[in-house]
């Protein structure tokens, strides 16, 4: 699988409240995480989604987001403070080959690959390290942009999670997008430290 980061300069138009009429962070997300949540946002960008799930957490919640571009970073900062929410946002800088979540092993109620995964040049890994984070009952949301990813390719990212410890439960319908929700498997493989 190709994989290209987004340049940090897209992070405005991807963040773009017009973005919000044919994908809203509130129906796509309240499924999935309540108030008082602990969720993990790989590939957060300037805060599309962040925003938003800082709001749903609520004050005793917290998202832990995480980019690879430092200028994302600043991006979100900046629009979290302006929100009034930043107090629940951990925003972390990534490495090439770790996200750097190793002390949220087992803590993790929520994980959301949001059109991120295909940017990953290591997918199983990746896949690792959003496992050991998970706590028992703990989910992934994985949602792949349909424009940029083929159901071959999702099947192979899917192939991989499972080799990580991870199962389908749900395939919730999100647009036209590929989408799998996913939990730990029963007995998980060791999982990749980072």
């Amino acid at each position: 699988m190709a994989n290209h980061v987004c340049p940090w300069w897209l992070g405005y138009l991807l963040v773009s409240p017009l973005r919000r009429l044919w994908q809203h962070p509130d129906k796509i997300l309240a499924p999935f995480v309540g108030e008082g949540v602990l969720v993990l946002e790989p590939g957060c960008g300037m805060g599309f989604f962040t925003l938003d799930l800082a709001r749903m957490v609520g004050p005793n919640g917290r998202v832990v987001a995480v980019d690879l571009q430092e200028r994302m970073l600043a991006g979100l900062r900046r629009r979290a403070r302006k929100a009034g929410v930043l107090n629940r946002i951990d925003a972390r800088l990534a490495r090439a080959d770790r996200l750097g979540v190793s002390d949220l092993t087992g803590r993790v109620d929520v994980a959301l690959a949001l059109h991120v995964v295909h940017e990953v040049p290591d997918v199983a890994g990746f896949f690792a390290e959003i496992a050991a984070t998970l706590k028992p009952g703990g989910k992934l949301l994985f949602v792949e942009p349909r424009g940029h990813v083929s159901g071959d390719a999702f099947a192979v990212s899917l192939a991989l999670a499972e080799k990580a410890g991870l199962r389908v439960v749900e395939r919730p319908r999100i647009r036209r997008d590929p989408v799998a929700l996913l939990a730990l498997k029963e007995h998980a493989p060791a999982q990749r430290k980072g």
